[in-house]
């Protein structure tokens, strides 16, 4: 008798489990759960029924979810075994999913994805050697200008290096007017020092990305540059809260240059007034002696190791995969193909804003991989903050910016001792 008793959470597991399998298949058709974000949550169905006909034994039932609860609902939902199988995850976000053993790796079967891919994403994405997402789109970030403002300071493009843009922001700054600007950081935004980080030559963390490096001189010059621009009044020591609508004052010419991605193209396009719109254009991120890099960014398509139906979730990833997919995705969102291949299509070659972010990507560079990053990058910004408020000098923000890094890494180190961390 006491062989037949079965422990009560071993029994509601097994109600949990007989669930999930009749949720997953019934009546011979395979049902797939995929969680989507924002603007994809809202336009990936519409991607399906091409996928359905050619996988009749397969049906996808998409879950939009807000992109701010997002990252915290994945991690829940591993915690309370209930992922989806397949899911949009940020690719800063892959590094910790791995950590905690939630995703499915590339099988050797789906290799073909890891071709033709820009190298810094499929960089992001590999930990330990083995891919553990797959690229869905990309961006990253580079400037937005006026192209009027520019050429009235006799500049017909860009310069490439930081000395040739800083005189150029100096003499946009002195044909804007009076009250102007050059352009606009936000002190609460740690993505332009970052961009201005990645130009050296030494990487950002050490010793297997288990200490800070900030305190090194090629970070110690690109905290110098960023300064410098709110110390020569080219930029505005404002938070984005302070600027009441970015469009406007970029309209009005407050500013004229703006660091930021792909998706705010489409914002330009539709509320930037009718006589500026022939006078903005997008260009590449200068760096110390030339074209700089930037930091990969996008999404990936990730695999559950929870789920029980990996062949279907892989054919699914496939699919989202093909560059002729991710090409209509482009025209569906904006958002850019993750598949070089892809932007041959129409609609992707033939806008001009486009174009600058494929180099752009192309001199892309990975950020650390370790879970602990993004508090990492915000307390960053929180120092580089105070030291263009004066509160730190250059040595001492970098230093400042090392202690911090270091106390989040307190845990990496352990486990490297202990021979436990990537």
């Amino acid at each position: 008798m006491a062989g037949r008793v079965i422990d009560r959470r071993a029994a509601l597991g097994l109600m949990a489990g007989a669930a999930l399998g009749g949720c997953g298949r019934q009546d011979g058709i395979t049902r797939l759960t995929v969680w989507a974000m924002g603007n994809e949550g809202t336009h990936l169905p519409a991607l399906l029924p091409a996928f359905h006909a050619a996988n009749p034994g397969i049906r996808v039932q998409v879950q939009p979810q807000p992109w701010g609860a997002a990252h915290q609902k994945l991690l829940t939902a591993y915690a309370g075994n209930s992922l989806p199988d397949v899911s949009q995850v940020g690719n800063t976000w892959v590094a910790e999913m791995a950590a905690i053993g939630a995703l499915s790796p590339t099988p050797p079967a789906a290799a073909d994805l890891l071709r033709d891919q820009f190298p810094a994403v499929l960089e992001t994405n590999a930990i330990a050697g083995r891919a553990m997402a797959t690229p869905w789109y990309v961006d990253t970030r580079l400037l937005f200008y006026r192209t009027d403002l520019l050429a009235r300071a006799g500049y017909e493009a860009v310069p490439g290096d930081w000395a040739g843009w800083k005189r150029s922001l100096h003499a946009v700054k002195r044909v804007a007017g009076e009250g102007a600007y050059a352009i606009l950081m936000p002190l609460n935004e740690f993505e332009q020092l970052l961009t201005f980080g990645l130009q050296g030559d030494q990487p950002l963390l050490r010793d297997r990305d288990s200490r800070g490096n900030f305190a090194s001189e090629s970070f110690l010059a690109a905290l110098s540059f960023y300064k410098s621009l709110f110390d020569e009044g080219l930029a505005p020591v404002v938070t984005a809260a302070q600027i009441s609508n970015v469009w406007t004052e970029f309209a009005r010419g407050l500013f004229s240059f703006y660091f930021s991605g792909p998706w705010t193209i489409g914002d330009m396009k539709s509320r930037l007034p009718a006589e500026v719109q022939p006078y903005w254009m997008t260009a590449g991120v200068p760096g110390p002696d030339g074209p700089g890099a930037s930091a990969p960014g996008g999404s990936s398509l990730a695999v559950f190791r929870s789920s029980p139906h990996q062949d279907a979730a892989w054919a699914l990833v496939r699919y989202l995969s093909e560059p002729a997919v991710q090409a209509r995705f482009n025209v569906l969102t904006g958002d850019l193909p993750a598949r070089p291949s892809a932007w041959a299509a129409p609609a992707v070659a033939s806008d001009p804003y486009i174009a600058p972010f494929r180099d752009q990507l192309a001199r892309a560079r990975a950020v650390p991989k370790v879970p602990e990053w993004e508090r990492i990058v915000t307390e960053m910004q929180i120092v580089a903050d105070r030291m263009v408020r004066g509160q730190f000098t250059v040595r001492e923000a970098g230093a400042e910016i090392n202690r911090r890094a270091d106390r989040l890494l307190e845990k990496r180190r352990w486990m490297l001792d202990q021979g436990r961390a990537a």
